[in-house]
């Protein structure tokens, strides 16, 4: 009887991590974990700051894959990890410990005073007039506030003593990989690379020269390889998964979610969950007519064609949360649960499209970081819940849709869209939208799992 090969697939994202065990025979996860972070921590620069605690997350991590069954871990093979783009945390000195009892490895933990917060891809304290002060990139990509790269030049300019106290930097994802690998220097991918600006995915490499004639510290920066190779070798045995194994470096969540769902090339992939992305694969960078789309680094010299939006599944978290404290005002607590299975139900209701128009735009987009929220022909015949409710989600898809129009997807033949992401499989109301803007069959596959993606990227190395 062949022995059993399996993947281990990790996805650190923005609110929780994700692990499965991918068996690379019968192509399906034999076992998964998740946990949420809870990481988030206050900002010295208030709401535009968006700091996580990176202990919390590693914490998260070793929770996962210690409730993983051991005689399945035991024939895990290879390690691929994936997580939240943009980001960046910095760290010195192998910032991480192995916790060890009977001198056997039981866990890692990130050592918090060798280390920064992770300032994560929300984190909006770069603003226009500040990006306009920096160099044009060399790469087809621009670069936005939470963008590695422009964090680390906010602080050179703002707080550069800060950065004198640490030799790395990285993704969060890229920390748990130097972690759990024993690296001296961090490696990622381009996929994430590409996510921090100044990179030339053409060359592979970092903006060198341009960064270095404005002081950047280029030392600080990662290595990078090509999404899917090997980053190191799990420096000890984890919870029963074999020292030595290879590790991947790090890629990202979003090009991962889409290996996992994607079945041919005339599929879109529509993933709303913290935030929405419209995508689909495309063999080179192109000139479709339209900013508000980019080219993203994928697998095998292949690129997405993205519509990135900063408004999706949290819009619709911060309007049930607003619902919540009004009702907690009144003295009637209701659960979250029961606020999203009410406003859901009245959302589908009446089919027709309401009059009542909502710019959903709370967080700003990245091609238009200073637009707002707003609302616009309210009148007595659409102010009920259930208008309001549509209304909010029927926006959020017209914003996807003034990002990347309908047309781009006909002119590239794709014939469906799969959705991905529980803000949309869990919402029939943005269900529909999506079919009423596109003009597309939307259709929910067993895809989706970005640990999942992060497994199948590691499949044939």
């Amino acid at each position: 009887m062949t022995e059993k090969r399996y993947i281990l697939g990790m996805d650190i994202g923005t609110t929780s991590v994700k692990t499965c065990v991918f068996d690379t025979e019968t192509r399906e996860i034999v076992a998964k974990q998740s946990k949420d972070t809870a990481a988030n921590i206050p900002s010295d620069q208030g709401i535009e700051g968006n700091k996580q605690d990176v202990p919390k997350i590693v914490s998260a991590v070793h929770y996962c894959v210690s409730r993983l069954p051991r005689d399945i871990l035991r024939h895990v093979t290879r390690i691929g990890v994936c997580g939240q783009m943009h980001g960046v945390v910095l760290w010195k000195n192998k910032a991480w410990e192995k916790i060890e009892k009977d001198g056997v490895v039981m866990r890692f933990e990130a050592t918090r005073e060798n280390m920064s917060a992770l300032y994560t891809w929300q984190d909006t304290r770069c603003k226009p007039e500040f990006l306009e002060t920096l160099p044009k990139p060399d790469s087809h990509l621009k670069c936005y506030s939470g963008y590695g790269c422009v964090t680390l030049l906010w602080m050179l300019k703002h707080k550069p003593e800060k950065l004198k106290n640490f030799s790395c930097s990285a993704t969060v994802q890229d920390f748990v990989v130097a972690m759990i690998c024993d690296l001296d220097i961090p490696i990622t991918s381009d996929q994430n690379a590409a996510s921090w600006g100044y990179f030339n995915t053409d060359i592979n490499d970092w903006n060198i020269d341009i960064l270095k004639s404005i002081n950047f510290p280029v030392t600080l920066l990662p290595k990078v390889v090509k999404g899917g190779e090997i980053a190191g070798n799990l420096s000890c045995s984890w919870n029963g998964i074999p020292e030595g194994i290879p590790v991947s470096a790090a890629m990202g969540d979003l090009q991962c979610s889409i290996l996992s769902t994607l079945e041919t090339r005339n599929d879109a992939v529509l993933n709303i969950s913290t935030s929405a992305q419209l995508a689909f694969i495309v063999d080179q960078i192109s000139n479709v007519k339209c900013n508000t789309v980019e080219h993203l680094p994928y697998f095998h010299n292949t690129y997405l064609l993205v519509a990135a939006s900063l408004n999706g599944g949290n819009v619709l978290a911060t309007f049930v949360k607003m619902l919540q404290q009004w009702m907690l005002e009144f003295g009637f607590p209701i659960p979250q649960s029961k606020v999203w299975e009410k406003l859901i139900a009245l959302g589908l209701e009446d089919p027709e499209s309401t009059t009542l128009k909502i710019s959903p735009l709370i967080l700003g987009e990245r091609h238009d970081p200073t637009a707002k929220a707003a609302v616009e022909n309210i009148d007595l015949s659409n102010i009920d819940l259930g208008c309001v409710f549509r209304s909010l989600c029927d926006s959020l898809i017209d914003n996807l849709h003034y990002m990347m129009p309908k047309e781009i997807l006909q002119n590239a033949n794709i014939k469906r869209i799969v959705g991905n992401g529980s803000g949309l499989s869990r919402n029939a109301v943005l269900q529909r939208a999506v079919e009423h803007y596109y003009s597309l069959p939307l259709e929910f596959t067993c895809g989706g799992d970005a640990a999942k993606g992060a497994a199948i990227a590691l499949i044939d190395i």
